[in-house]
């Protein structure tokens, strides 16, 4: 399945359906926008990030747009909100395996892990 993503949304207890979300490539400084996608009503993205055959070693990026979810839902935030975009920096080590990196997130915290 190469990478995929999904995100549950701890505020209400359930998937994060219609967060944005971005994947970037990262080298060094820079990051190169690979894909857009909003997430479906399971909250994950429609189809793997990248298949086996595409996943590639390297440092890559996911950015999710945890503030416009929660605004969309109509939760009343601060401004400036306390989490605006999570930025999840992590790397592939090995494209032969499968990496899922799942978020857990509400207005103002989150927590995230390889998943399986």
């Amino acid at each position: 399945m190469g990478l995929t993503t999904h995100v549950l949304d701890t505020m209400h207890g359930c998937p994060a359906a219609g967060m944005a979300v971005a994947l970037y490539a990262t080298e060094g400084a820079s990051a190169t926008l690979l894909n857009q996608f909003t997430l479906n009503d399971d909250g994950r993205s429609a189809k793997p990030l990248f298949t086996d055959q595409d996943l590639k070693v390297g440092t890559y990026r996911l950015v999710f747009d945890v503030a416009g979810y929660f605004k969309a839902r109509g939760v009343a935030l601060p401004e400036p909100n306390f989490l605006n975009q999570v930025s999840l920096d992590f790397g592939v080590a090995h494209a032969d395996q499968h990496y899922h990196v799942p978020l857990l997130v509400s207005p103002w915290s989150y927590s995230t892990y390889r998943g399986s």
